[in-house]
């Protein structure tokens, strides 16, 4: 089968998975990377074999649908069509003349190099949480809530016994529903956002009933739980010594000021907060290809406007699981068709599957937006960099004492940015402190590379490809 055109796809999620199967039944041989144990993603992510865990199930509300990828994952592998590579954490895709060069570091230390040649490469590389800070929210006990979610699932343990699920997204709901059926006692969700906005657009809602029927599912079985819910709320500060002990939640009105009079303090160990998802586009920058926001611009083919590289999922533009399956199997398929050089026969009923969902998606991004005036809570003296210990203040002084007009001059008077993440987590929340539009800083590397590897020669021991 050395004869097939190799395709890398980068990423076993929702849509790196769709795209894998899709491709190799196009008869392309696919090699799957990616830097964890197992596939399946965040959204699929399974707890840990040597927990011997009776019922994964009870985690996901999409099981049916994740056995079915992770069998027609083993069929391939069994048929030599595809190979799964994983522990593979990506820093790099060159461009050759003619092909792609993949270039990961290997296992948990991250420090020797492997690298796999592909004829065509595919991104579907995901999202990472947004957290917007505000005072107190880097006490031990206040974590993001897709890792709260991701704790849960890969290792059957919860952050604490009794928390408040809060910030903004559609997240809020199933991290809190899955905390609240592990026993954890979840004494508030606090949303941002006023879920009766989706009233504004019936022409998206009417186009998914089964994204409202789940919604009401999880409502539902919070409601049987007592959990309660705080819409148009913000937690707007986090108390504690060596542990979050509490947090206090305000009430905002139509312009996203807190109202005067309606702070409460509500006890509790662990705060799950998340202010949506944003996509990961570092390899597809540092391969040129355009952006549109923040998001990797792609056709109607799912093609980036580089040769040789596809896009699906979380990274061209967060929407979900469903899209991300959707427009995996469009990449899929589109991959497999320019690489046999034949003309793409694309599934009509998905393109108009994707055309609705990227529609709801549009109107969920309207209503979960972080609230317009989340700066004003943040004190001088709250970290906005953690990595650097960066502070709000310190911030606001660049940006009305020093003169600075854009984050990358507020990185080059406080060192806002320049830790280990990289701008990942601090970047929109400087961003806007400094009153500016966040955008995608470029960077030349995925993550972090010892400089041994990059010393090394340039034709690191190459990982062949399915034969």
């Amino acid at each position: 089968m050395t004869d097939r055109p190799h395709l890398a796809v980068i990423g076993a999620g929702p849509a790196g998975l769709a795209a894998t199967l899709t491709a190799a039944a196009h008869g392309v041989r696919v090699t799957l990377i990616d830097s964890a144990a197992d596939a399946g993603g965040q959204f699929y992510r399974q707890p840990a074999r040597e927990l011997r865990a009776r019922r994964p199930q009870a985690l996901h509300h999409q099981w049916r649908t994740w056995e079915g990828l992770q069998e027609g994952l083993r069929g391939h592998v069994r048929a030599g069509l595809v190979r799964h590579v994983t522990d593979h954490h990506i820093w790099f895709v060159e461009r050759l003349d003619e092909s792609f060069a993949v270039h990961a570091l290997l296992g948990p230390e991250q420090e020797d190099p492997a690298t796999v040649r592909a004829d065509a490469v595919l991104l579907a590389t995901g999202g990472y949480e947004q957290v917007l800070p505000f005072p107190g929210w880097t006490l031990p006990g206040v974590v993001t809530a897709g890792g709260a979610q991701a704790m849960l699932k890969g290792t059957l343990a919860v952050p604490g016994r009794v928390a408040v699920v809060a910030g903004t997204g559609p997240l809020l709901l199933p991290v809190a529903t899955g905390l609240a059926d592990a026993g954890v006692e979840v004494v508030a969700l606090v949303e941002s956002a006023d879920p009766r906005a989706f009233v504004r657009r019936p022409r998206a809602l009417a186009a998914q009933p089964g994204k409202l029927a789940e919604g009401a599912l999880y409502a539902g079985q919070l409601l049987r739980r007592r959990v309660r819910p705080l819409f148009r709320h913000a937690v707007i500060e986090a108390h504690g010594t060596d542990r979050v002990e509490g947090v206090t939640v305000a009430a905002l009105d139509a312009t996203g000021h807190v109202r005067p009079g309606t702070a409460r303090r509500i006890a509790c160990d662990t705060l799950a907060v998340s202010h949506g998802l944003l996509p990961h586009t570092d390899l597809a920058d540092s391969l040129g290809c355009r952006l549109d926001g923040n998001n990797v611009h792609v056709d109607h083919e799912q093609r980036t406007d580089v040769p040789g590289v596809w896009a699906a999922g979380e990274a061209t533009g967060v929407g979900g699981s469903a899209l991300a399956l959707v427009e995996g199997r469009i990449a899929g398929a589109s991959a497999a068709a320019r690489m046999t050089g034949t003309e793409p026969a694309l599934d009509a009923a998905a393109l108009k599957s994707r055309r609705k969902l990227r529609q709801f998606a549009a109107a969920l991004d309207d209503v979960y937006r972080p609230p317009a005036r989340w700066t004003d809570q943040v004190t001088d003296d709250t970290v906005v960099c953690r990595c650097e210990e960066v502070t709000a203040g310190a911030v606001r002084e660049a940006v009305g004492d020093l003169g600075a007009g854009d984050p990358r001059t507020v990185k080059l008077l406080t060192r806002a940015g320049m830790g280990w993440c990289q701008g990942r987590m601090c970047g929109p929340a400087v961003a806007g402190l400094a009153g500016c539009e966040h955008t995608p800083p470029r960077r030349p590397f995925a993550r972090p590379v010892p400089l041994g590897v990059l010393a090394s020669e340039p034709d690191h021991p190459t990982e062949e490809g399915p034969s």
